[in-house]
């Protein structure tokens, strides 16, 4: 009689209810795409780029950057971490040359090629590894590419 008195409480104050056969969710938890800005895919591209192309004295990086407004490219050597020759949209004599308000064009850019080539060429680079920083080589970095390589640096 003590043992079946004692257990009684559990029938009489607690209700056992069956778990619930269709739950709102079909996890406890929401699984979220983690999002990422073409800036972010671009440095990433560079960086997996920058692991394979170094610039050396003898073959000197040409790093391309461009952006909406602007076309900006230079001749790197790496191990000693300076800029041999750059050449820009915001430099002067091609900002004068081109009067565009909506960004460099394709001309821009072969024209950007041209003064990049010219430049290297005057100070004895010849051959060079083309950096795109993770741009597609579609559109102006292809036509500064093709330009520079039509004025003598190979690559």
């Amino acid at each position: 009689m003590l043992a079946s008195s004692s257990l009684s409480f559990l029938h009489s104050s607690f209700a056992i209810s069956p778990p619930n056969p269709k739950p709102s969710l079909p996890f406890p938890f929401a699984i979220e795409a983690k999002t990422r800005t073409r800036r972010e895919d671009r440095t990433a591209r560079h960086t997996r780029i920058r692991k394979k192309v170094e610039g050396t004295p003898e073959r000197p990086r040409l790093s391309v950057f461009r952006s909406n407004k602007h076309l900006s490219v230079q001749v790197i050597d790496d191990s000693k971490m300076c800029t041999l020759a750059s050449a820009s949209t915001m430099h002067k004599a091609v900002a004068q040359e081109f009067n565009y308000t909506s960004g460099p064009t394709l001309e821009v850019a072969k024209r950007i090629g041209e003064i990049i080539a010219k430049s290297c060429l005057e100070k004895g680079i010849t051959k060079v590894a083309f950096d795109r920083g993770g741009y597609p080589y579609h559109g102006r970095v292809q036509a500064l590419a093709e330009a520079a390589r039509e004025h003598g640096l190979d690559f």
